[in-house]
């Protein structure tokens, strides 16, 4: 008997738990802090569904409830059998019209909430000069990083996207090798990126993310892809309208050049034998890369997407990337460095000339 009740005791704790973790959630991470209309939108579905369904349980359990209290034995007695009512015409149409009135009161902001998130007419506007007025995004997954082609304005990044405040962002969604899934909580629903089609929304952002932790929005790959999945994140910063301007002018005029210092110099050199066929280290110019682009490495707050951006953790994830993110692409030391590992100077080198890889002031 007192195990029932213990574990009773824990189920209610465990149900406690619940309830007030529901409602943790960071402002960069969470559907709960919608950051613009598209996440609003979705959210206000969210909150309309559960109040009906939690209005359903209510009913049905206060009817349960009723007929357990009404109807006991020890109150109307051992013999007793209640009125029925099988083939009553007025319960039938109760219980047929009222989920017919639930489920239009469900279905009509969803079918109208869904065409309007699905126009992208938007995205092909231009202005006077034939130019196009909207930031439009080319949206590459791969194993198990991201790329971000501005094809309307010539640069490309990857693994943090960068977005204007105040104005629809569109993307075109597409995939390199498997199905991934594209999702920034905080801004709007995910949506699939395939191999064989383009998928296309847009998203929102009110503010500027530089208030938030790491000042960044997070964003994360939502379908199961493969033994790095979990891993498989990137950043979002959202700019004022002149920052991101600015920003493409500084990614525009990115290009490789010669670092400061003897030990960046030299791990330049390390880079342009081994590592410069696969990433591109201007943020100018289009799609097509093997591996991540690099020109913003020294701005990132991550390196390979989710460890901290640290000179030690750089070292670490040169030596041994299949060692820390399982499935990924990117060749051991041994494979680019004529067989061998990558001595403790040229790893310094190396990471000595990534962290100068920038295009923030």
């Amino acid at each position: 008997m007192m195990k029932g009740i213990k574990k009773w005791r824990l189920f209610s704790l465990l149900t406690a738990l619940m309830v007030f973790l529901s409602g943790c959630g960071e402002e960069h991470l969470s559907t709960l802090t919608p950051a613009g209309q598209v996440g609003r939108d979705q959210l206000d579905l969210m909150v309309l569904s559960t109040a009906i369904m939690v209005l359903v349980i209510i009913v049905v359990m206060i009817v349960y409830v009723l007929a357990i209290v009404k109807f006991r034995r020890s109150k109307v007695g051992e013999n007793v059998i209640p009125k029925q009512v099988e083939g009553s015409h007025k319960l039938e149409l109760i219980w047929t019209i009222v989920p017919i009135i639930l489920l239009l009161i469900l279905t009509v902001p969803t079918v109208v909430s869904t065409y309007k998130l699905a126009d992208v007419s938007g995205m092909d506007t231009v202005d006077a000069k034939g130019n196009k007025t909207a930031v439009t995004v080319n949206v590459k997954a791969n194993l198990y990083w991201w790329e971000f082609e501005y094809p309307d304005l010539g640069i490309v990044t990857a693994q943090e996207l960068v977005v204007p405040t105040q104005e629809k962002v569109y993307f075109n969604l597409k995939a390199a090798d498997v199905k991934h899934s594209f999702w920034i909580p905080a801004a709007g629903g995910k949506l699939d990126t395939n191999v064989d089609n383009l998928n296309k929304f847009y998203l929102t952002f009110d503010n500027p993310s530089e208030s938030l932790q790491d000042g960044v929005f997070y964003g994360k790959c939502a379908e199961l892809c493969g033994p790095s999945h979990a891993l498989m994140d990137f950043k979002v910063k959202s700019l004022d309208r002149d920052d991101f301007d600015a920003w493409v002018a500084d990614m525009k005029a990115s290009k490789e050049e010669t670092p400061e210092g003897d030990v960046a110099q030299q791990g330049q050199e390390i880079f342009n034998t081994s590592c410069i066929a696969c990433h591109a280290v201007s943020g100018a110019g289009s799609t097509g890369g093997v591996g991540p682009n690099l020109a913003t490495f020294g701005d990132r707050n991550r390196v390979a997407g989710f460890m901290e951006h640290t000179p030690e953790n750089i070292k670490a994830w040169i030596s041994n990337p299949e060692k820390h993110k399982p499935g990924n692409l990117m060749p051991e030391p041994k494979e680019i460095n004529n067989g061998k590992d990558f001595t403790d100077q040229e790893l310094t080198a190396l990471t000595e000339y990534l962290m100068g890889l920038s295009v923030e002031e």
